[in-house]
């Protein structure tokens, strides 16, 4: 196993623990947050704390609200359909099964993309995702459960196998879902209440996350969160976090794996996404593979084989079920490179600019800003 693999501190709070902690804020049993009325968690996608601190002149009302000890760890790999599924079941991926952006469903030729390919695919959010998600827990106890989001997510694979349970509602935008949910608190007290804010990601990945554009969308968050935070209620509580961060990769920085490249030889498939690869091998052929990726690649890249990774506890515990469809072998870059598959005549993923899933603290560290009754 790598020796330099980076391990989280045992005093380090997860992304996991959010929405217990917030439920324990309306029970007065919340060690992270004071007591609220109701609660509200935002999720700004793709907001890493590195590319906040980062842009700080550009929002200067979360990072005035954010302490050194306002930060939590996301799960690995550090992509949206397992974090996200994290927080809803307040669980380790091992547990509920979400790996990555694509993982290849066992004894199959299928490696469904987790966010979209439900329907595609044939995944069954009742059992493809294995955990009851916490909306779905409370809803069952009388508790009002929300969640405000882009209308098209409304009833997507991927929203009933993560927050089902809650009532969802649908907004375009982010000062149309703010203000759903600020009056959804006010009306119904001991509300649990969810709200997704995609937007700068998919500037991240289009432009960059040192894009201008990406960062005068940070700036027009801030100033409706700033505005938002003061009209908000007595005794809501709020908290602003993300899902990962991100890290800019240019094309010259690209790993373009060809028909005749080494690396390639005895890879079945090819799935994660291209900082965190899922190699799926040929019978057989696993212990090779993972040699000749650490002979050319771990300069610049974690490489490790699916028993290392489940021993090193990256996925926390991994059920038994669960395990197969881990990669033969992974690969997760530390450098500022990104890995593809070059021998796809689709070549749409090669402009992406802004790209996530590793172990990195830049894509791994994101903020826990205190709103409301919580700041």
């Amino acid at each position: 196993m790598p020796s330099s693999l980076p391990i989280d501190p045992p005093s380090a709070r997860s992304l996991t623990g959010v929405l217990p902690q917030l439920i324990g804020s309306l029970t007065g049993a919340a060690d992270w947050f004071a007591p609220a009325t109701s609660a509200i968690v935002i999720v700004a996608d793709g907001l890493g704390r590195g590319n906040l601190a980062m842009r700080a002149a550009y929002a200067r009302f979360l990072t005035e609200r954010m302490s050194k000890r306002d930060a939590v760890r996301t799960v690995f790999p550090a992509t949206t359909a397992v974090a996200l599924t994290s927080l809803f079941t307040g669980t380790m991926p091992g547990q509920h099964g979400i790996l990555g952006y694509r993982v290849r469903i066992p004894g199959t030729d299928l490696a469904p993309n987790q966010l979209t390919g439900w329907e595609s695919d044939g995944l069954e959010p009742r059992t493809w995702q294995r955990v009851t998600p916490i909306f779905e827990r409370e809803a069952a106890t009388g508790r009002p459960c929300f969640v405000v989001s882009r209308p098209q997510y409304a009833d997507t694979g991927f929203t009933r196998a993560t927050v089902r349970g809650a009532e969802f509602i649908g907004a375009k935008s982010i000062d149309e879902r703010l203000a759903l949910a600020e009056a959804l608190a006010a009306q119904h007290p001991g509300a649990l209440i969810y709200v997704y804010i995609p937007e700068l990601d998919v500037i991240g990945h289009a432009e960059g996350s040192e894009s201008d554009r990406w960062s005068a969308e940070l700036e027009t968050l801030d100033a409706t969160l700033r505005r938002w935070d003061r009209q908000l209620g007595t005794g809501i509580g709020a908290v602003l976090t993300a899902d990962h961060g991100m890290v800019d990769v240019p094309a010259h920085r690209h790993v373009l794996l060809g028909e005749d490249d080494a690396l390639v030889e005895g890879v079945e498939m090819i799935a994660g996404e291209p900082r965190m690869l899922h190699l799926y091998a040929e019978a057989g052929a696993a212990d090779a593979v993972a040699a000749r990726w650490r002979d050319s690649e771990s300069e610049r890249s974690w490489v490790l084989s699916r028993d290392e990774a489940i021993a090193s506890g990256l996925f926390g515990p991994v059920d038994p079920e669960v395990a197969p469809r881990i990669g033969d072998v992974l690969v997760a870059a530390r450098a500022a490179v990104a890995y593809y598959d070059d021998r796809l005549v689709d070549k749409k993923a090669q402009r992406m600019v802004g790209q996530h899933g590793s172990l990195t603290d830049q894509e791994r560290i994101v903020p826990l800003v205190r709103l409301g009754a919580f700041a």
